[in-house]
């Protein structure tokens, strides 16, 4: 079994049925094992309750998508793993350090992170760290 690191955007496209959310169901439910931060609880909290002001989805909803989130099958490590080589990343790429936490972990582990973010994506092609992240529209 294939392993990759998945960040929040994959999880939120799949919750939210964003235009990705097939692309993101097929990865999340395509036998690979996925890898994350810890960071990844608080990031989808946080757009879960986003959604929730906006009146998206109601508290029951929220509440339920946050329990997805953490009965999902991850290999979770944890940030304070990854600070060290994540700052080093987010330093040299310029990006942002919760950005670099994913990235970090696909280094770390020799794999692939898999993003909906294209312009994080676009930021790092010509780069070493390019064959660390791939585009979850590119992802079949």
């Amino acid at each position: 079994m294939k392993s990759c690191v998945v960040d929040a955007s994959v999880v939120l496209e799949a919750m939210f049925r964003d235009p990705l959310a097939d692309c993101a169901k097929q990865v999340l439910t395509g036998g690979y094992t996925m890898l994350a931060p810890d960071l990844i609880y608080a990031e989808v909290a946080h757009v879960i309750k986003k959604r929730y002001v906006c009146g998206d989805i109601d508290e029951v909803n929220a509440q339920f998508f946050l329990e997805e989130t953490r009965r999902s099958p991850w290999t979770i490590t944890s940030c304070g793993d990854l600070a060290e080589l994540a700052l080093q990343l987010a330093i040299a790429t310029n990006r942002s350090a919760y950005d670099c936490m994913y990235l970090a972990l696909a280094c770390v582990k020799q794999t692939v992170m898999i993003t909906a973010d294209k312009r994080l994506v676009n930021a790092l092609a010509n780069t070493p760290w390019a064959k660390h992240i791939a585009w979850l529209g590119d992802v079949s």
